[in-house]
């Protein structure tokens, strides 16, 4: 086995080699990020039945999330009895 890593040594030269991805990606960053075991699988499954990277498909929903218009705060909480009667006093003409 050493003998075939010295003969790589000779074929080869690394001595300039760098450490990193090969080709930069303009318009990429690298980062690291924890995701849930779930939603990985979710987007490899995804990916690999569309044929892509279950990782470009992640930035896809994450641009799409972008474009939607944020909510305001209290948008989605559901309408109590309370609320409900205090729209309808403040809305309907008292009798």
């Amino acid at each position: 086995m050493a003998k075939r890593l010295t003969t790589m040594r000779k074929q080869y030269d690394f001595s300039k080699g760098k450490r990193d991805a090969v080709i930069a990606s303009p318009g990429k960053t690298r980062i690291t990020i924890m995701l849930d075991d779930d939603v990985i699988e979710h987007f490899r499954r995804a990916a690999e039945a569309r044929g892509c990277g279950y990782q470009t498909m992640i930035n896809a929903a994450l641009r799409s999330a972008m474009s939607q218009p944020r909510r305001r705060a209290g948008d989605d909480v559901p309408v109590t009895v309370d609320v409900l009667r205090k729209v309808l006093r403040e809305e309907l003409p008292s009798r």
